[in-house]
C-alpha cells in the first residue's frame, strides 16, 4: 500500500466515518418507517393475545383484551347529531334569552356569520325526574330518562367549521389525519364477537360530509376502521353488500378462503409488516363469518312486538334497535349518525327543523336508554350524545350571496355546546358546567373535546396520556398532548 500523509488519511477517516454514519442514519430512517408501521417492536405483538391464528394468518388483533384500569364501561355507543345541534333549544335552558328576543345582544365573540338580534328558543322547558333536569319539549321522551343521565353544559371546541370540528370530536385532530375514536376503543379492547365488525358506523341514506375520515383507523392498522352501513335498507342484502354468496356453498366458500390465505401468507412471507394486506386478510375471514351472524343481528323483526313498539316507527328506531343487539353480541363500538350531510345544520326555520328531526329519534333515544337499563347493560354501556358544536343563541342574518333568505335560524357556536352522557360508569341526573346566560360561551367548568375524550377513556380503563401508539418516531394518544379527564362527572 503506498504511504498516505498523516494530514490526508486523517481526512480520508473522517470522510470515511462520515459515509458509515450516513449510510446508518439512512438505514434508521428507514427501519423507523418500518416498525412505526406496526406500533414499533413488539409493541403491536403486546396489543393482541398471543394465541394459534387461522392458517395463513397472523395472531388475531380484534381479540378482546382487558384495559390496563379498572373501567367501568365495556362499550360505547355514540348518538351523533351532526349538523349541530342547538343546544339553547335542547338540553340547556336560557331564560334571559327569551327575555331578550328580538333585542340587541352585546357580544365580543365573532361567529362563522353575521348575527343580529336574540333568538330565544321557540320551546318550552320542563323539568324532569327526581334530578330536576330540565329538557326541551322536543326531547320530552329521551326526557324521561333523565335521572339516567348526565348532561354536561359547557363544552367547547376550537372553530365553527363542520370538517375540522368533526375531525375533532370523532379523531382528537381538525387538521391532519388521525385515528377515531372507535379505532381506538377497538385497537384497545379488541371485540367479543370475531363474527362481527368490532366498529360499525350506521348512517342513514349515505355519508356525512367529511365521510370516512370520520371513522378512519388513520395510522392504526386497517383492521381497526370503522364498517360503514347505510340503516336505511332493511334487506340484508342491500344493508351489507354481497353479504350472501348464491352461488357457492359454505364449505367450498372456506376451501376458497383457506387457498387464499395460503397464497396471501406466502405473499406476506416476504413483505412483512404490511399492516394492509393483513388487514385484507382479515377482512376477508370476517366478511365469511358474518354471512350467519350478521343477518340475525340485523333482523328486529325477531324483537317481540312490544320491543318494537317500544322503540317506535322509523329508521332511528330500527338502528337503535339493532344497536342493543348488536351490544348483546359483543360489538364494541358503535357510532349512530342522524342522517347524511349535516341534517341539524338549521340556519333557517329552526323551529319547524329541529322539532322534526327531533321527533325522528326521541322515542327511540328514549326506548334504547329503557332497555338497555332494564336488561342490566346501562351500566357497563357508556352512551354519548353530541354534535360537533352547538348554534348561536342569535339569529343569524341573510347575507347576499351567501345564504340569501335565511331567517329564523341559528349560525355555528364552538364557544359553548352540550353533550350529554348516560351509563357506564357518569353520575347520573348530573349537570356539569354551564354556558353565559345567553348561551353564547362555555363559563363554567369547561369540557374541550379533549378532556371528553379522556373522560371516555377513563371510563374504559385507560390513561389517555399513556394509551399510545407509536409511528413516525413518536408516540401518538387520541387527545394529543392535551386533555384531562372530568373526575366530577364520573359516578
Amino acid at each position: 500500500m503506498s504511504h498516505v500523509p498523516n494530514g490526508l488519511e486523517n481526512r480520508l477517516a473522517t470522510r470515511r466515518e462520515m459515509l458509515c454514519r450516513s449510510g446508518v442514519g439512512f438505514g434508521s430512517l428507514a427501519l423507523g418507517a418500518l416498525l412505526s408501521e406496526t406500533g414499533g417492536l413488539g409493541r403491536a405483538a403486546r396489543a393482541a393475545d398471543a394465541v394459534p391464528a387461522p392458517a395463513g394468518m397472523s395472531a388475531n388483533p380484534l381479540l378482546p383484551k382487558a384495559a390496563p384500569g379498572k373501567g367501568t364501561a365495556k362499550r360505547v355507543v355514540h348518538l351523533f347529531m351532526n349538523g349541530g345541534m342547538s343546544h339553547v333549544d335542547t338540553f340547556d335552558p336560557k331564560p334571559t334569552l327569551t327575555k331578550y328576543h328580538g333585542k340587541e345582544v352585546p357580544t365580543n365573540l365573532p361567529t362563522e356569520r353575521k348575527t343580529g338580534a336574540a333568538l330565544g328558543s321557540p320551546y318550552k322547558f320542563r323539568k324532569y325526574g327526581e334530578s330536576g333536569l330540565e329538557v326541551s319539549e322536543i326531547f320530552a321522551r329521551t326526557a324521561q330518562m333523565a335521572d339516567e343521565m348526565c348532561v354536561v353544559r359547557s363544552m367547547h371546541a376550537d372553530v365553527p367549521n363542520h370538517e375540522p370540528s368533526l375531525m375533532l370530536m370523532n379523531c382528537g385532530e381538525a387538521r391532519q389525519a388521525r385515528p377515531s375514536l372507535g379505532s381506538w376503543v377497538l385497537y384497545g379492547l379488541g371485540t367479543e364477537n370475531q363474527n362481527l365488525p368490532g366498529f360499525l358506523v350506521m348512517c342513514p341514506d349515505g355519508f356525512p360530509i367529511a365521510e370516512s375520515q370520520n371513522w378512519q383507523s388513520a395510522f392504526l392498522p386497517g383492521v381497526y376502521q370503522g364498517t360503514y352501513l347505510d340503516s336505511r335498507n332493511t334487506d340484508i342484502e342491500k344493508l351489507i353488500a354481497h353479504i350472501r354468496n348464491h352461488g357457492v356453498g359454505p364449505q367450498a366458500q372456506r376451501a376458497q378462503l383457506d387457498l387464499l390465505a395460503e397464497l396471501n401468507r406466502e405473499h406476506l412471507d416476504r413483505r412483512r409488516h404490511e399492516a394492509d394486506l393483513e388487514a385484507r386478510i382479515q377482512s376477508f375471514e370476517l366478511a365469511y363469518r358474518m354471512q350467519s351472524e350478521a343477518a340475525d343481528a340485523f333482523d328486529v323483526d325477531r324483537e317481540p312486538q312490544h320491543v318494537r313498539d317500544l322503540y317506535g316507527p322509523g329508521v332511528h328506531a330500527r338502528q337503535l334497535l339493532a344497536t342493543r343487539r348488536l351490544l348483546e353480541r359483543g360489538v364494541r363500538f358503535v357510532q349512530l349518525w342522524h342522517g347524511a350531510g349535516q341534517p341539524w345544520d338549521n340556519h333557517d326555520d329552526l323551529e319547524t327543523g329541529h322539532r322534526s328531526l327531533a321527533q325522528q329519534c326521541d322515542q327511540g333515544i328514549a326506548a334504547f336508554l329503557f332497555d338497555l337499563k332494564q336488561r342490566g347493560m346501562l351500566d357497563d354501556t357508556l352512551v354519548v350524545c353530541s354534535g360537533e358544536f352547538g348554534r348561536t343563541p342569535t339569529v343569524e342574518l341573510p347575507t347576499p350571496g351567501a345564504n340569501a333568505g335565511k331567517m329564523n335560524g341559528r349560525d355555528h357556536n364552538h364557544y359553548g355546546f352540550t353533550a350529554w352522557l348516560a351509563g357506564g360508569g357518569v353520575k347520573k341526573g348530573h349537570v356539569h358546567g354551564a354556558t353565559d346566560e345567553l348561551g353564547f360561551q362555555a363559563v363554567e367548568n369547561k369540557v374541550h373535546v379533549h378532556d371528553l375524550h379522556a373522560t371516555i377513556l377513563h371510563l374504559l380503563g385507560f390513561d389517555h396520556e399513556k394509551f399510545t401508539f407509536h409511528y413516525a418516531g413518536r408516540d401518538f394518544r387520541l387527545t394529543d398532548v392535551h386533555g384531562r379527564v372530568v373526575h366530577e362527572i364520573v359516578a
